[in-house]
């Protein structure tokens, strides 16, 4: 897609002013810090404001998490006070209930995301901190990986559908702890502007790659260090490791177990288990909350879920209660 210098000095000027303005307004105490784009640009800015700030990287350590070596780039480069904590079966056992607590859910891959967040702003509340900088929303804002095949027409569609439906596991479960989200992308000037960039400085290619936040990236990559602000776009799953979940619970019951509690499930309560993974979290929601169709039950513009029959609005075809897609 081709560009046009002045108006990429144009948008760049007015990321970094911008980006500077919110990270500025929203202030946090603590940092869950990954060292993705997203959070590399706060990190640049609120630093100016806290150079002692608390971070935190999340590691399972049964998995082979991709953050670690951008994360040490970048503790390096900013100075940053730092820690990173190996969190392993145990971690996840004891809060996985928690999670489907805060989040009304059972999706496997929402849960999955969102434990080492859980687990991070639990030690954080632990040293006192009440709010916590995350890098939220700027995926939803410039477009995911899996979105780059899509022509202008359809990614357009596809990001007003998105904007329409996003919200964040981190809020609820950050509420559920008593403690505040600080979402610098999430404020209302950073989204306006950012609904309005042309699709062509959303995603571009940088040496001969295709890539996600493109004005982002050539905003900051004369003052944050290339390899860093150029990494590959990594899943909260994949940084952290915790991808290896979709498999690792997979002992947690015999076949025979498995077979007969799903086959259970599915004449009590109409629902269908894909994984053991899934099944260990669905018993949880189902002891906490019930039937997903009692849960969730029919309103006005709701479609039904064919996987576990909770009704929901939604254009994106994705049931955010079971993770099912499409429905």
């Amino acid at each position: 897609m081709a560009i046009n210098e002045t108006e990429v000095n144009k948008y760049k000027a007015e990321a970094r002013e911008l980006i500077h303005k919110v990270v500025k307004k929203n202030l946090a105490d603590g940092f869950l810090f990954s060292a993705g784009t997203d959070t590399q640009i706060i990190a640049y800015e609120a630093v100016k404001y806290k150079p002692n700030i608390p971070c935190l990287t999340l590691a399972f350590k049964h998995g082979q998490p991709k953050d670690t070596e951008y994360v040490k780039m970048m503790v390096d480069f900013l100075h940053l006070k730092h820690e990173t904590y190996q969190f392993g079966k145990e971690d996840l056992m004891k809060y996985y209930p928690k999670v489907v607590e805060a989040l009304k859910k059972y999706d496997p891959m929402e849960i999955r995301n969102s434990l080492p967040v859980y687990i991070g702003l639990t030690l954080l509340r632990e040293k006192g901190i009440k709010s916590v900088f995350t890098g939220d929303a700027l995926d939803e804002l410039f477009g995911y990986p899996w979105q780059f095949h899509l022509t202008e027409e359809q990614f357009a569609v596809k990001q007003q559908e998105m904007w329409a439906e996003m919200g964040f596991s981190s809020i609820p479960m950050a509420q559920s702890l008593g403690m505040e989200i600080k979402a610098p992308y999430l404020d209302p000037e950073f989204q306006e502007w950012a609904k309005k960039i042309p699709i062509k400085y959303k995603i571009n290619m940088y040496n001969g790659i295709k890539y996600g936040k493109w004005i982002l990236r050539k905003a900051y990559e004369d003052v944050i260090p290339k390899e860093a602000i150029w990494r590959p776009k990594a899943p909260l799953e994949a940084g952290t490791g915790t991808e290896t979940l979709r498999t690792y619970f997979n002992d947690t019951f015999t076949a025979e177990e498995f077979k007969e509690l799903t086959a259970k499930i599915k004449e009590q309560d109409d629902v269908e288990i894909a994984d053991q993974e899934q099944l260990l979290y669905y018993q949880h929601f189902r002891k906490i909350f019930g039937k997903p169709k009692d849960v969730f039950p029919q309103t006005p513009g709701a479609i039904q879920c064919p996987k576990c029959k909770s009704w929901q609005v939604t254009k994106i075809q994705f049931c955010k209660k079971c993770g099912a897609y499409p429905i």
